[in-house]
């Protein structure tokens, strides 16, 4: 992996000396509401720092953004996970993490579709992803379980890489 420049972010490849800043912001409320309350955060990360990206703003640690791959030629797509320190929240690094990761998935790495799946009632995270150009496609009745243990719903959206904004 390579490191990536936004507007406002700059997303570098992820290393075992992130993993403790990325479990602080994995274990603040805010983040666990919607990334769930794993017993062991640490293992969790360390696990997934090959396709994890730090997002950094104004020289600081302000998140992670993931990507994935399906490389199924019928059903070849990426796609993408994200999570903010609460404090870096509303202020559009998200959006601009997400659509500068969106720009290499599409660009450098050739996808023609990308997804993504927030919670149905996580409203700003939508918002944010539709200000990128993903369109929602439907709604994953009993997706995901929350920490209270009961399921929820989630948003599938996606994107084509012609829409990117």
């Amino acid at each position: 992996m390579t490191t990536l420049r936004g507007e406002r972010v700059t997303l570098r490849p992820a290393t075992a000396g992130d993993v403790q800043a990325l479990v602080e912001i994995r274990t603040t409320p805010e983040v666990r509401r919607w990334w769930g309350d794993e017993h062991d955060h640490a293992a969790v990360v360390t696990e997934e720092l090959s396709q994890t990206f730090v997002i950094m703003a104004d020289g600081a640690v302000v998140g992670a953004i993931q990507w994935y791959e399906n490389e199924d030629p019928r059903y070849r797509h990426a796609g993408i996970d994200i999570y903010l320190r609460p404090d870096s929240a509303g202020k559009g690094l998200g959006t601009d993490a997400v659509r500068t990761l969106a720009r290499h998935l599409t660009g450098t790495r050739g996808h023609h579709r990308l997804v993504i799946d927030p919670a149905a009632d996580n409203t700003a995270a939508i918002r944010a992803y539709q200000k990128v150009g993903f369109r929602p496609v439907g709604v994953m009745r009993q997706y995901e379980r929350g920490p209270d243990g009961t399921f929820h719903d989630g948003l599938l959206m996606d994107l084509v890489a012609g829409e990117l904004t």
